[in-house]
């Protein structure tokens, strides 16, 4: 699943740091938890396809590395976004 352009660019103007901002760690991890959304609802549908489920656990282990960085180089940033994403409860 791709996202759509009009939701993609909602999630860079929400996360982003600055103006010119598409690529920092805010905002990479924001897409990937729209992914991984959208793939999980994908695969309690689907409980037998097992290749979206493998990329599934490709994104979740992708955006915590990002995450584990991100609380490495700015652990209040690293709260106030888990805290939006609403990732850790």
């Amino acid at each position: 699943m791709i996202l759509a352009k009009e939701k993609k660019s909602d999630l860079i103007g929400k996360f982003k740091i600055n103006l010119s901002d598409t690529g920092s760690a805010h905002v990479q991890i924001a897409l990937l938890t729209e992914r991984i959304n959208y793939l999980t609802e994908h695969a309690k549908i689907h409980k037998k396809d097992f290749s979206s489920i493998r990329g599934l656990l490709k994104l979740v282990s992708k955006r915590k590395k990002l995450l584990d960085y991100l609380k490495g180089q700015n652990f209040k940033a690293y709260q106030e976004l888990i805290e939006r994403l609403g990732l850790r409860k």
